[in-house]
Order: C-alpha cells, then structure tokens, then sequence
C-alpha cells in the first residue's frame, strides 16, 4: 500500500548555489551601505563643528555684562545670556513701556525696533542684540511732542485695556518709517500679528491713516 503522507517540500536554499546573490541578500548590502555612508556624513559634521568652535568661548550662567543702544543713548546692563530683551527692559533697566503679555511671540505686545524692525521682545535674547539701535516705545515721542502715531492713537481712542498698544503702535510707527503714506491693507498687513483682544482694529485703523495724512484712504 502505497504511503499516503506527503513528501516534505523541497528547500529551495539547496537548490541556490553557494554565495549566490538572492533579493534578500541585495537588499540587505545596500542598507548596510546606506547606514555606513550615514554614519560617516553624521561624523564629519560633528567633527567639522567641533573644529569650529574649537576657539568659541562659553559665557554664563552667570550674569555677563552687555552694551546696550536704547533710543539713542548708551546703557550698560548685567545680565544673564538666557534673559531676553524684554525682562533687560522691564526688569533692569525699568522702562515698562514695553509689555510682556503671552511672553512666547504670539501677540506681539511686546514690540520694540531693532535696527528700524519690529521684533518681539520676549523671544530676543539681550545678548544677541549688539550694536544694533533699539527703539522702544519710550523713545518715540520728542519730549512732549508725542509721534503722529501716538497722537492720532488718542485722538482716535484706538485703546482700551492697554496691554496691546505699546506694541500696536511701535508695529504702525515701523509701517510709517519705510511707507509714509500705506494703505489700508498695508496697515493690516503691519499689524497682523499684533493681537487686540478688545478688538479695537478699525480705530487703529483709523489713526494711522489719520497719522500718515491719508484719512479714509
């Protein structure tokens, strides 16, 4: 009687001959190659960026002193390399014009110049500013003699709680700097990270047209 179980099937690795080169085996090669060649890219650049900063010095924890250009007159500050423009402002050299509201450059209430550029405060560090010029809300009026933007702000009642507006009027007086006559939608376009949560937008509108000369432009 013939055996009804059935034969083992055939290994097909028995059947290759030795060292023959199988899919699997291909595609193995090219990823430990892929790897290998990764490998020494990430070295080289880890090599290259120790020997640039071979001569780079660290500075802090500590407080380390820094020179300052803040509406045209000199200041010399201590403070650490973590603190950022705003908390110098604020907190050593007392010029609280400048809020910090959302403290992480969502609501721009915190807008100073730098180098005739609105930029937030909170997320620029004191010590990477350098020599360039700071402009901060303390700085724009002459004296007395208030900025058209800050006059056309009052006449035009373009504030309610407050805690925008240093920085709505430092973006609208840098709109005013580099176009002297904007638009309307240029005026949108320079205020549009600046957050008012009153919603006074249309009044802010109006000032600055009002302080460019093009009222109901």
């Amino acid at each position: 009687m013939p055996d009804s179980k059935s034969p083992n099937p055939p290994d097909p690795s028995k059947n290759q001959k030795r060292g023959a080169t199988t899919r699997r085996t291909f595609l193995k090669s090219v990823g430990l190659a892929s790897a290998g060649v990764a490998a020494l890219n990430a070295f080289e650049e880890v090599s290259s960026a120790q020997n640039n900063g071979a001569g780079a010095s660290a500075v802090g924890p500590d407080s380390v002193p820094l020179r300052l250009k803040i509406n045209g007159q000199m200041h010399m500050v201590k403070a650490e390399p973590r603190a950022t423009l705003a908390e110098v402002l604020r907190d050593e050299l007392h010029m609280t014009g400048t809020k910090v509201v959302c403290d992480r450059g969502s609501c721009s209430a915190c807008t100073v110049m730098l180098a005739k550029t609105p930029v937030c405060s909170c997320m620029t560090l004191a010590i990477d500013v350098g020599d360039r010029d700071i402009t901060t809300i303390e700085g724009l009026a002459s004296g007395d003699n208030l900025h058209p933007v800050q006059a056309a702000f009052v006449t035009h009642d373009a504030l309610q709680c407050g805690f925008c507006t240093s920085g709505m009027v430092m973006s609208c007086a840098a709109l005013l700097d580099r176009n002297s006559h904007p638009s309307v939608a240029d005026v949108k376009t320079a205020i549009s990270g600046n957050i008012c949560r009153c919603g006074t937008y249309p009044k802010v509108l109006e000032a600055v047209l009002t302080a460019s000369g093009r009222k109901g432009a």
